[in-house]
């Protein structure tokens, strides 16, 4: 039977009340058959939890290496985001995450809302989460594709160019279509904006 490890760190300090022998000094590379962590910050608030059922942690570097990760984001006691991968990365000293392979974010209070993309990069001492590769995100009501997005912490997400836009209609259907350079969505208000600094937004409208 694997043992289940569960860790809680505090920032900016290490590790802090782990349980005992979940990361062995004397060993370089440390096998954690299941990984159930929660980071906290330097004022005991929430930051992130990560679950893994297999991770590898590198003693010289300080770096977890996991797979099939399940990370929740919180704000305040409640969960905010959902992020699943097929791996990712923790470094320097639990601030720096990055997550490969079938990126999948899934905002909680707007539970339709989906965001995708191969990687997705947050320094937790920043406010921003970073979005590179196949970007897309989907709701009941409109489609958004991009190769680079920005996820900031009023829910805005700021799509780069370029940006293509697809409405739904009632029947789940392509509407109309609209290319710009970037664009701006509002998860809160779920309203969206389009910027171009040198060339029209282009709109298709489908009958």
């Amino acid at each position: 039977m694997s043992n289940i490890y569960r860790l809680i760190i505090f920032l900016p300090l290490f590790i802090l009340g782990c349980a005992p022998n979940v990361i062995d000094e004397k060993k370089v590379i440390q096998k954690i058959d299941s990984l159930d962590m929660t980071v906290f910050s330097k004022k005991g608030d929430k930051l992130y939890s990560i679950i893994s059922p297999y991770s590898t942690y590198n003693n010289i570097q300080h770096k977890f290496q996991l797979k099939k990760t399940s990370i929740n984001i919180f704000e305040g006691e409640e969960i905010k985001y959902i992020i699943d991968s097929d791996e990712s990365t923790l470094s320097d000293n639990n601030k720096l995450l990055n997550l490969k392979g079938n990126v999948k974010l899934k905002t909680v209070k707007q539970n339709q809302d989906v965001l995708e993309g191969d990687n997705f990069i947050w320094n937790i001492e920043e406010t921003d989460y970073l979005l590179r590769g196949n970007v897309r995100f989907e709701n009941n009501e409109i489609i958004l594709n991009s190769a680079k997005a920005k996820l900031s912490k009023d829910d805005i997400i700021e799509f780069f160019n370029p940006v293509k836009y697809i409405v739904k209609d009632e029947n789940n259907n392509n509407k109309s279509e609209t290319k710009a350079e970037n664009a701006y969505y509002n998860i809160k208000t779920e309203s969206l904006r389009f910027g171009s600094n040198d060339r029209r937004v282009r709109s298709i409208i489908y009958f």
